[in-house]
C-alpha cells in the first residue's frame, strides 16, 4: 500500500484585490519523510504559496491537502499537524521562552504536563533551556529564531515548514539548527524549506521545487537537477609556485596567483584524466573546491533572477 503524500497541491490559485495574480494553478506533490526545498525569487510566489498552507492566506481557486486531509474542508484537523517557522519574528519578546513553548501547546489542547515536558525536551535540544526563565528580548537574533523553532514543534507536526530560518543567523548557529532540522526529519518529520542560501538547500534536501511568476518550473530531485549543469568550474591550490598548465581537450585553465588556479571541464569528464595532466606537469593540488555553488548557477540560469528572497 502506497503512502500518502506529506503535501499535494492541486492547481492552486490566488488571485489579489490588487489584481496580481501570485500563484496560476500550482500543482505539487511532497513526498512524506522527505525534506524539501521550495525556491524561487522575489514575487515568486512562496510567501503565498506557503500561507495558503497554513491557512493565513485564502486561496482563490484549488485545493492543498495535508495527509490526505483537505485544508478547506478540515482545516482545523488539517492544521493541527502542521509546523510553520515564519521568516519574521514574531515572538512576544516580554514572554519566557518556557511559557511562550507552553502556551503554544494550550492551542492545540494539550494537557499542561505534556507541554511542559515537551518544552524542555525542545529547548534543551535547540540549548536554549539555560534561557528558558528569561524574557524573550533578551535573547539574540539566533535564539529567537531556534526559539520559534521549538514553538513550532509543540504539537508535535508531521508537516513543518521552515521560511527562511537562518536569516541573518551566524554559521555556528545555522550548523545546530540543520543538525536538529536532520534529526527530526530522520525520526519522520517531513520538512519544507525556503531558502536564500541555496548551498544549505543543496546539502540539506532530497527533492526541490522552483517556482517563478506563480508556476513551478522546476520539480525533480536534487541530483538530477545539479546534473543539469553542462560545465563546472574548480579552484585549485598548489603546494609551488606555478609554471605552464598542461595541454587537455575540453579544460580551460585559468591563473589566479602564483599558487592557484581555475579550471573550466565538462561535467562529463572523468576528474582522475585533469589530475593525471597535472601529476604529469608536476603540478600538485593541496585543496579542490568549486568556485560557485552548483544550485545558485542553476538557479540564476532557470530564473534569470538575481535575488532569492521569500
Amino acid at each position: 500500500m502506497s503512502q500518502v503524500p506529506a503535501l499535494v497541491l492541486r492547481n492552486l490559485r490566488k488571485t489579489y484585490s490588487n489584481g496580481v495574480e501570485a500563484l496560476k494553478g500550482v500543482s505539487l506533490e511532497i513526498p512524506t519523510g522527505d525534506l524539501f526545498a521550495l525556491l524561487g525569487p522575489n514575487g515568486a510566489g512562496k510567501s503565498t504559496l506557503i500561507g495558503i498552507v497554513s491557512s493565513l492566506v485564502n486561496g482563490t481557486g484549488g485545493d492543498a491537502e495535508v495527509f490526505g486531509i483537505s485544508i478547506h474542508k478540515h482545516r482545523s484537523e488539517a492544521m493541527a499537524m502542521i509546523g510553520i517557522v515564519p521568516q519574521e519574528i514574531n515572538l512576544n519578546q516580554f514572554e519566557k521562552p518556557l511559557d511562550i513553548c507552553v502556551q503554544q501547546a494550550g492551542f492545540y489542547g494539550i494537557r499542561r504536563s505534556v507541554a511542559q515536558e515537551r518544552a524542555e525536551r525542545y529547548l534543551r535540544e535547540l540549548k536554549l533551556w539555560d534561557k528558558a526563565e528569561l524574557p524573550a528580548r533578551t535573547l539574540s537574533g539566533g535564539m529567537k529564531r531556534r526559539l520559534m523553532i521549538a514553538r513550532s514543534m509543540m504539537n508535535e507536526p508531521k508537516l513543518l515548514i521552515l521560511d527562511e530560518p537562518t536569516a541573518g543567523v551566524d554559521i555556528e548557529i545555522r550548523r545546530s539548527m540543520w543538525k536538529f532540522v536532520r534529526a527530526i526529519n530522520h525520526a519522520g518529520t517531513t520538512v519544507i524549506l525556503t531558502t536564500h542560501y541555496l548551498e544549505e538547500a543543496e546539502n540539506l534536501c532530497h527533492n526541490i521545487a522552483i517556482i517563478d511568476h506563480g508556476c513551478i518550473i522546476e520539480n525533480t530531485d536534487m541530483r538530477s537537477l545539479l546534473a543539469q549543469l553542462d560545465m563546472e568550474t574548480f579552484v585549485m591550490d598548489c603546494e609551488a609556485d606555478l609554471g605552464s598548465f598542461p595541454q587537455v581537450d575540453e579544460i580551460q585553465f585559468r591563473l589566479i596567483d602564483k599558487r592557484s588556479f581555475e579550471a573550466d571541464l565538462p561535467r562529463t569528464l572523468d576528474l582522475n584524466r585533469l589530475f593525471a595532466a597535472l601529476t604529469t606537469a608536476g603540478i600538485t593540488v593541496k585543496s579542490m573546491r568549486n568556485k560557485t555553488n552548483r544550485l545558485e548557477e542553476l538557479f540564476m540560469r532557470l530564473t534569470g533572477n538575481t535575488e532569492m528572497s521569500a
